[in-house]
């Protein structure tokens, strides 16, 4: 498998390092005139000050944040500081900017239909629909870590340039999807409560763009899940009828149905229709 598609969390990567950026101090320097005195406890108790002799040690000279805007004093503390928060961080990028929202609403909408329970398991959706989005968002990745991070990796371009290449092919494929699906007026909304005028697609902000994007891809994952779920309620509706028609009243049809249904979903290899189905809106 390549590397690249470890290139996901890039994206926060780089925004992380724009937003450190901004809490750098330079260290101020140490006045010879007004030497900091030792500690000293006298026999009371009462710690007092000795003038006798000069602070020595790492503690003589005051503290101050590092320039985290420079590469060299990005110390590998730091760099962990930054994984840290990227992997905290990561899930709910994830859920908003890319296409897991419609895809793991699909699939859940799917399980409900089936009348399955618990079966296929959380994990097993997530991990299907975390794959599936890996596979959708791999060329974004890919333009992401070409364009934006190995560049400022190797010290080509700065952190604001980066971060402006980054969130480009990020913002085409939102872009992509909202049109595709004709959904323009779900950014509409947020830009006009945001008092945007946008004239084009260039115009409008990421405030705007992400929410806008996250309506757009409910709207569309409820509507397929609309054409999955109908087939299954057609078969609990023909069970129930022939169960009340034989005076069976009293056994639960949705005990009957669920062979029924996964009869159905079996035969006609309903898991890569689904999948085919779901990743192929993404890719036309």
């Amino acid at each position: 498998m390549r590397t690249d598609a470890h290139v996901g969390p890039v994206i926060l990567i780089v925004c992380l390092l724009a937003l450190l950026s901004g809490f750098s101090a330079p260290a101020r320097a140490a006045d010879p005139a007004t030497p900091i005195p030792p500690l000293s406890l006298t026999s009371s108790g009462a710690p007092t000050a000795s003038p006798t002799t000069a602070p020595s040690g790492p503690l003589a000279a005051p503290m101050g944040l590092p320039d985290l805007s420079k590469r060299e004093t990005f110390s590998a503390a730091m760099q962990l500081v930054v994984v840290l928060t990227v992997l905290s961080l990561a899930p709910a990028i994830l859920i908003m900017m890319t296409c897991f929202t419609r895809i793991i609403i699909v699939l859940s909408l799917l399980r409900q239909a089936l009348g399955t329970q618990q079966l296929p398991p959380n994990q097993v959706l997530i991990g299907l629909a975390l794959f599936m989005t890996f596979l959708v968002m791999r060329p974004t990745w890919e333009r992401v870590n070409r364009e934006a991070l190995r560049p400022y990796m190797d010290g080509t371009i700065q952190q604001q340039e980066a971060l402006d290449k980054a969130k480009l092919p990020v913002r085409e494929f939102m872009i992509a999807q909202i049109r595709g699906e004709k959904n323009d007026e779900d950014v509409l909304v947020f830009s006009e409560f945001a008092h945007e005028k946008p004239a084009t697609w260039s115009d409008v902000s990421m405030t705007s763009l992400i929410p806008g994007f996250i309506l757009s891809e409910l709207k569309t994952a409820f509507q397929m899940g609309f054409r999955v779920y109908l087939p299954f309620l057609v078969i609990d509706m023909v069970i129930s009828t022939v169960l009340i028609s034989m005076g069976m009243m009293m056994l639960p049809p949705a005990l009957i149905s669920l062979p029924f249904k996964l009869l159905l979903f079996v035969l006609v290899d309903g898991w890569r229709l689904i999948t085919s189905g779901l990743m192929g809106t993404f890719f036309t």
